[in-house]
């Protein structure tokens, strides 16, 4: 499955991280998703740099090993990127979890990190795990394996009380409807289970004002964003990614972060 994701501010980020005088640097890319950013600085610097990417979908990751031709963890000398000499290592793992991945590699700082925060257009449109609130589609909303999951966007909505639905809705959304929507979720799962993305974003259409409905933005965007960050636990993801990524950054280094909403 080919990526269907544009990197956002690709030419920004090439020019705030890449450094005239780098040579033999390390690039840690913490949410490689489509590899955009890490192709674009992988050929802004090639000969002179080794990437580590990371991603909690393995999907991404599989078809990054495709677009660096990756073998036995290298870059091919067929891709035409960076030459074979430099190293490629891609992983499928949280970002939070970056000491772990740069330890087991005999990494101990690195040159460059960058953190994109948006969802890729790849898990809006072809993971089928219900992001999007126009799909109708199961209700995981995990970036990950569902397995490894303590829970989906499907058990929040089932199995959480009302005031810890709206909490959740309010406090990661930002939603000012939070507590008529989660009222309305309660009502509508005494009847039958709430299964797919496209009944969770009827149930808050016919839950909000008609007003509301005819807003700027869907009514069911504030919502839906905060299922998937509540089941991602974004924000905690963050804060450890932050902090572990400043303490192996090295001296002279430069990490670049792409935020899309206000609590990040």
């Amino acid at each position: 499955m080919e990526s269907v994701h544009i990197a956002v501010l690709l030419h920004e980020v090439v020019d705030a991280l890449v450094r005239s005088d780098a040579n033999n640097i390390w690039y840690l890319d913490c949410t490689l998703g489509g590899a955009g950013h890490a192709l674009a600085i992988a050929k802004a610097l090639k000969g002179k740099i080794n990437i580590i990417g990371l991603d909690r979908d393995n999907g991404a990751i599989e078809r990054a090993k495709k677009l660096f031709g990756e073998v036995g963890g290298e870059i091919g000398s067929d891709a035409g990127i960076v030459g074979k000499s430099e190293k490629v290592i891609l992983e499928n793992e949280n970002y939070r979890n970056l000491d772990k991945v740069l330890e087991k590699n005999g990494v101990g700082m690195v040159d460059m990190i960058l953190l994109d925060l948006g969802l890729s257009s790849d898990e809006l449109e072809k993971s089928g795990r219900g992001f999007s609130f126009q799909k109708d589609e199961p209700l995981l909303m995990t970036m990950g394996d569902p397995a490894s999951y303590p829970f989906t966007a499907k058990d929040i909505l089932n199995r959480w009380a009302e005031e810890d639905i709206a909490n959740v809705l309010y406090g990661y959304g930002e939603e000012r409807f939070a507590r008529r929507i989660a009222r309305a979720i309660v009502g509508y799962r005494e009847k039958k289970t709430i299964e797919t993305s496209g009944e969770f974003c009827e149930i808050i259409r016919t839950s909000v004002p008609a007003f509301y409905r005819r807003g700027k933005i869907h009514p069911a965007t504030r919502s839906f964003q905060a299922l998937r960050i509540a089941v991602n636990d974004e924000l905690g993801a963050l804060r450890e990614g932050l902090a572990k990524g400043y303490k192996h950054l090295a001296s002279g280094g430069k990490m670049a972060v792409i935020s899309f909403h206000s609590l990040e």
